[in-house]
C-alpha cells in the first residue's frame, strides 16, 4: 500500500479466496467455505505433497491473498499457468491504493497487452533481453494510457493506482517486469536471489536516488519520503493526478490548504511524476533454482527475503504443498502485525524432492557468538548503570 494510513488495530486473519484445507477459510475479511486449491502445472493439476519423478519435472503453483488492517482489500493475484505463451506461464501481484478501480482494470488488460506485444510468447522464446524489454515496456505504456482514459471517464474523480510485479516463467528461464514496491526472489539452494528493487522516492540505495532525481527533473518534489507529500511509490499504473492531471492537483491542493498560491506559481512540470515504465530482467534457471516467490510489500516490510526463503523451504520439506506454504507465509507476516494487505505467488520449479531434503543443522558457532554478544551487551549495560548510581 503506497498511501499513508493510520495505524489501526489488526483485523482477523484473511486467507485467499481460492484456498482449501480443513475447516473454514477467512477470505478477504469474510468467512468463506473452503474451495479448490489454486495449484496447477503446465499440463494440469498436481496433487499436493506428491513427489513422483514426473511431477517433480513440472512447475507447481500456489497463491494467497490476505487482508491486513485495511478497510478494503486492494491487492490482487493474476495467475495464468496454462503455458499459452510458447511454454511460458504468467503470474502477477498487483498492489492497489486509493481504491480498487486500477487493479480491476489490470486484472485482464495487463496479461492481454503483454501477450500481444510479445507476439504470443514468440519474443520470450528468443531470450533476447533487449527485444523482450522493448515489448513489455510498450505493453505497460499501452495499458497505462488506456487506463488513464478509462479513469478520466469515471463519473466520480478516481485517484486509484497500483504497482505490479509480473513474471513469465518456463522451466529454463524467468522474465520479470516490475514497477513499484513488491519484490521477487528466487531460492537457489536456500539462498535468495532478488530480481527487483523498490521504486520508492526515499532511501540511499541507487534505485531510490535515481527515482528522486527523475521526479525533481519532472518538476516534482519529495516531502517526508512522499511525492508531493502524498504517495510513497514512484512507479505505478493509474495515479492520474501525477500524470495527466498534475495542474489540477496543484489547484486542488491550494483549495485544501496543502500549499500556497505563491508556492504553486513556482512549480513547472516537465513530465510525469509517477511512471509506468518497468524494470525488466531475464534469468536462466539452472539446477540450483528451487522456487520463485513474488509478493507485495505487505510481506517484505515485515519478513526479510532470507527468512522468507527459509520458511517456505521448511514448509515444503514438511508437506510439499505449495498452496499451504503460501498461506502460512502470509499469516506469518500478519502475526508480526503487518498492517498492509498481502498477496503472494510461489512457483515450485519441480527440481527438488522436498521429502528427501535434509534438515539444516544449527550453526553452533553462530549461536554461541550471538549468546556471548548478548551477555556482553547486558554486562556493559549493568556496569554503566552501576557507575551512574555512584555519581
Amino acid at each position: 500500500m503506497a498511501l499513508l494510513s493510520p495505524r489501526v488495530p489488526r483485523l482477523p486473519l484473511a486467507a485467499h479466496c481460492a484456498g482449501a484445507g480443513a475447516g473454514i477459510l477467512r477470505c478477504c475479511g469474510r468467512l468463506a467455505a473452503s474451495a479448490a486449491r489454486c495449484q496447477v502445472t503446465a499440463s494440469g493439476s498436481v496433487a499436493a505433497g506428491s513427489s513422483s519423478s514426473s511431477e517433480l519435472e513440472a512447475i507447481r503453483w500456489g497463491s494467497a491473498k490476505l487482508q491486513g488492517a485495511r478497510e478494503e482489500m486492494e491487492d490482487e493475484v493474476v495467475l495464468r499457468p496454462e503455458s499459452l505463451l510458447h511454454g511460458f506461464s504468467f503470474a502477477a501481484v498487483l498492489d492497489g491504493h486509493a481504491g480498487f478501480s486500477t487493479v480491476q482494470f489490470l486484472r485482464d488488460e495487463l496479461f492481454k497487452e503483454c501477450a500481444a506485444a510479445l507476439d504470443g510468447g514468440a519474443v520470450l522464446n528468443t531470450k533476447n533481453l533487449e527485444a523482450i524489454t522493448d515489448s513489455i515496456r510498450r505493453a505497460f505504456a499501452t495499458v497505462d494510457a488506456n487506463l488513464s482514459t478509462w479513469l478520466q471517464q469515471m463519473d466520480k474523480e478516481d485517484d486509484s493506482g497500483a504497482t505490479a510485479t509480473a513474471l513469465f516463467l518456463r522451466n529454463d528461464v524467468l522474465v520479470v517486469s516490475h514497477i513499484g514496491d513488491s519484490c521477487l526472489v528466487i531460492s537457489r539452494g536456500g539462498r535468495p536471489q532478488s530480481l527487483t528493487n523498490f521504486h520508492r522516492p526515499y532511501g540511499n540505495n541507487k534505485t531510490s536516488l535515481e527515482e528522486v532525481k527523475r521526479i525533481r527533473a519532472a518538476g516534482g518534489w519529495i516531502h517526508d519520503g512522499r511525492i508531493c507529500g502524498d504517495i510513497s511509490v514512484s512507479r505505478a499504473f493509474g495515479d492520474i493526478r501525477f500524470k495527466t492531471r498534475k495542474n489540477e492537483m496543484l489547484v486542488k491542493g491550494v483549495k485544501e490548504g496543502r500549499w500556497t498560491e505563491k508556492f504553486v506559481s513556482r512549480i513547472k512540470f516537465n513530465g510525469d511524476l509517477i511512471i509506468s515504465s518497468p524494470d525488466v530482467s531475464l534469468v536462466e534457471l539452472g539446477p540450483d533454482a528451487e522456487f520463485v516467490l513474488v509478493a507485495t510489500d505487505g510481506l517484505w516490510d515485515y519478513i526479510k527475503s532470507t527468512e522468507a526463503v527459509a520458511f517456505v523451504r521448511d514448509q515444503l520439506r514438511q508437506h510439499g504443498d505449495v498452496q499451504r506454504a503460501c498461506e502460512a507465509l502470509g499469516e506469518k507476516a500478519l502475526d508480526r502485525r503487518s498492517q498492509d494487505n498481502i498477496s503472494i505467488v510461489i512457483a515450485d520449479l519441480g527440481r527438488t524432492n522436498w521429502q528427501e531434503l535434509a534438515v539444516p543443522r544449527p550453526n553452533v558457532l553462530l549461536e554461541l557468538s550471538q549468546a556471548i554478544a548478548t551477555v556482553g551487551a547486558v554486562s556493559v549495560g549493568i556496569w554503566i548503570s552501576w557507575l551512574l548510581t555512584l555519581q
